[in-house]
């Protein structure tokens, strides 16, 4: 399969200023990819970007991996409604390392060069930017830009001089790389479109040379319909501090069924051979979730390795029940639980509606019972419908309560 033939198979097509995308099955290119470190870490947003750049490094293109301490300091205002809060360089400086981290823990041993934007703004001059790039970059193309417009409008938040200038430096990365790395494309999410073209566009005033652009689809969650993104409410980060692996493998696990198999092929590198042979299996039994299983494996292993991806599994099977709570030894898997959802303590026949409400899983003991008498309780994944615990619901002085089927909505609980 040719990298145009496999980005075509895995969906990751969205945009490109290539003619023909063949183009890309010829001699090796190189390319870059930049995150901006305004957060410390990476999300599975940037993670599907991630995982298109590996399959363009399988086919033998090679990679410049950029981290925009200069951009990051700044902040892209495309897609944002108001002004960003400017971050620190202190802070800046703490992100990128991060990302760094996170860019070797993806790519593995696949190499690339890293560089970061702020090495060659660090030392530019006003005059000079004017001069080098503002000269070069029309107004008309910066105005027309649909986020722009927006927050120019009479009810709009307004735009200060310094995010409108941010695609001026983006647009000066890729001049620079086309110059000093001859890197002749870059590669990025739709949303990055306009600032990239603008990089295009710079380098042909400039030089008088071509280079190219190729966009991938963002990836949405299926029910907000908003984009995975480090500002957007209950993002999924890749640092393990943030969302733990066992939440991030609960993340995966739970994928609806309408997305898993196209989830497959953006952020896994799984063959279309074993593809088809996982989905055959998901339709012929769907309740088992093979494709899910699959999913969240592969992606908890890539970034958090074999050990946390076991213990991430063997959390989950507690809370769906297909593990006794009682069977766990030692105190490193109920710390872990106990850092993944609420933990108290009660005696042996408290009032499961207290419990519940001590435990955050309802909002008063009125709203307990009801979910009590609806049969929306469960203790070690058994229904209920009494008003106590039996001290036979206690396995080693442990048990799981949970109200619905979500796993977010579990809580310990433990005899003290």
């Amino acid at each position: 399969m040719t990298l145009s033939d496999e980005l075509t198979w895995r969906g990751l097509i969205n945009q490109t200023t290539f003619k023909d995308i063949k183009e890309l099955d010829k001699e090796p290119i190189t390319f870059y990819w930049g995150v901006d470190p305004s957060a410390d870490s990476m999300t599975v947003g940037n993670l599907a970007a991630a995982m298109m750049v590996k399959t363009f490094i399988k086919h033998g293109h090679k990679p410049v991996l950029l981290v925009g301490g200069a951009t990051g300091l700044i902040g892209d205002p495309d897609g944002k409604k108001s002004e960003r809060d400017l971050i620190g360089e202190q802070q800046i400086n703490i992100n990128k390392g991060k990302i760094v981290d996170q860019y070797k823990r993806i790519f593995g041993d696949n190499q690339f060069t890293l560089v970061d934007n702020y090495d060659w703004f660090k030392n530019m001059d006003y005059l000079s930017f004017l001069r080098e790039i503002g000269k070069h970059v029309p107004m008309r193309q910066m105005l027309g830009r649909e986020f722009v417009e927006s927050r120019l409008k009479e009810d709009g938040t307004g735009i200060s001089y310094a995010e409108f200038s941010y695609v001026l430096i983006q647009a000066y990365d890729f001049l620079h790389l086309f110059e000093t790395n001859n890197v002749t494309l870059q590669v990025c999410g739709s949303d990055q479109w306009g600032n990239c073209i603008a990089g295009v566009d710079l380098i042909r005033r400039k030089t008088g040379e071509s280079a190219n652009v190729f966009s991938a689809p963002l990836i949405v969650d299926p029910d907000s319909g908003v984009k995975f993104g480090k500002s957007e409410q209950g993002a999924i980060w890749l640092d393990p501090n943030k969302t733990t692996p066992t939440s991030y493998y609960q993340f995966w696990i739970n994928i609806e069924d309408s997305v898993v198999e196209n989830y497959l092929k953006i952020f896994t590198e799984i063959g279309e051979q074993e593809l088809n042979q996982i989905m055959n299996a998901q339709k012929a039994d769907p309740g088992k979730r093979i494709a899910q299983s699959k999913l969240a494996e592969l992606t908890t292993r890539l970034l958090h390795g074999e050990d946390a991806l076991k213990k991430a599994q063997e959390i989950t099977d507690i809370l769906i029940g297909k593990k006794d709570i009682g069977s766990i030894e030692g105190e490193e898997l109920i710390n872990m639980l106990r850092s993944e959802i609420p933990s108290v303590k009660c005696t042996e026949n408290a009032e499961v509606a207290q419990v519940l409400l001590d435990a955050g899983l309802v909002s008063s003991k009125t709203e307990a019972r009801q979910f009590i008498n609806n049969r929306a309780i469960s203790v070690n994944n058994e229904r209920i419908e009494r008003e106590n615990f039996n001290p036979s619901d206690f396995k080693n002085g442990k048990l799981i309560i949970r109200r619905g089927k979500a796993f977010k909505d579990s809580a310990l609980i433990e005899l003290g």
